[in-house]
């Protein structure tokens, strides 16, 4: 197996409040040159529900939407090896450097899209910011048992909504 670097850069501003991290891209997601590439993957629709815009559909929607509702998006993982688009084959992992985000924008709130992304902050990154991060339950479709009304409640919190 070889070594993949993360082929793209993080999605930030200087508006942006809260670090979504995702684990590392998947194979739709590296042909696109963007996160969260594959159909079937939900995090478009529950970020677009949880902030209350419709679903984007080009990269620059999706753009608009993550930086005009004060997101900021990336991966815990710059390298590894990986099988396909599985987190469980994640093997030999090194971490993304997230002072990029942190150096620049006012970062109140860290979450991760599932446990695997969680898994390299808490071992490798917080360790280097000593900021603790949430795990969100995974919006891939390989996690079929949460429903997607499911994940816009529990992701609510990622637009302040929590509450609601």
């Amino acid at each position: 197996m070889k070594c993949l670097q993360h082929p793209f850069g993080p999605l930030f501003n200087e508006h942006s409040r809260v670090l979504i991290l995702g684990s590392f891209p998947s194979v739709k997601s590296r042909e696109q040159n963007f996160f969260y590439g594959h159909p079937q993957n939900r995090f478009w629709k529950v970020i677009a529900a949880v902030n209350g815009q419709p679903v984007p559909q080009s990269i620059e929607d999706k753009k608009k939407l993550i930086l005009t509702n004060g997101l900021a998006l990336w991966d815990s993982i710059a390298s590894c090896e990986i099988i396909g688009s599985s987190d469980a084959s994640i093997k030999n992992a090194r971490a993304n450097d997230i002072s990029i985000i942190l150096d620049n924008c006012s970062i109140e709130r860290i979450y991760c899209n599932g446990r695997k992304s969680h898994e390299l902050y808490r071992k490798y990154i917080e360790p280097q910011t000593g900021r603790e991060a949430v795990c969100l339950p995974s919006t891939s479709p390989a996690n079929a048992q949460w429903t997607l009304d499911m994940l816009i409640e529990a992701w609510a919190v990622t637009a302040g909504k929590e509450n609601e």
